[in-house]
């Protein structure tokens, strides 16, 4: 596998370990909860980036149509931590698929993304499902230490 994917493969496993980290022990009450009104619950953060990550990687790079409903995203509530993370598991997998067997030679390739109705090359697509995946993972962190000094309270 080409230096950069293996590197991505990596990075995308730590992001996934920092999640579930984050995510570690919450009570089921928690994964709903939004630490003001205009923000968004874990599970709505697990399930975006389980899906920018899929669509980003595995829809636009690897040209794997996912069938991805962005807005759902946003609607999720209800689940479970296994539910949750079983979800970016996947997207994951997905993604160290893609990477194992993408052709360096595509990186400079354009690509339409169709949701947004970009032109993007798949070099880009990568790195910002990378990129997507870390924000996120922060925001992930960051609602962890708000939930935890509310219980603290």
């Amino acid at each position: 596998m080409e230096q950069l994917f293996t590197d991505m493969t990596e990075r995308l496993e730590t992001l996934y370990k920092a999640i579930a980290a984050a995510v570690e022990a919450l009570p089921a009450e928690a994964l709903d909860w939004k630490p003001a009104p205009e923000m968004n619950s874990f599970a709505v953060l697990l399930a975006h980036t389980a899906g920018a990550l899929r669509y980003w990687v595995g829809d636009v790079a690897g040209e794997r149509a996912s069938g991805r409903v962005r807005a759902q995203e946003f609607e999720t509530h209800g689940l479970d931590t296994a539910a949750l993370l079983g979800r970016l598991r996947a997207a994951v997998d997905e993604s160290r698929d893609v990477l194992a067997t993408l052709d360096p030679a595509r990186l400079g390739e354009v690509r339409t993304a169709g949701m947004f109705n970009e032109q993007r090359t798949v070099a880009f697509a990568l790195l910002h499902g990378l990129e997507h995946t870390a924000i996120h993972t922060g925001h992930l962190q960051m609602t962890r230490q708000l939930w935890d000094q509310q219980q603290a309270q």
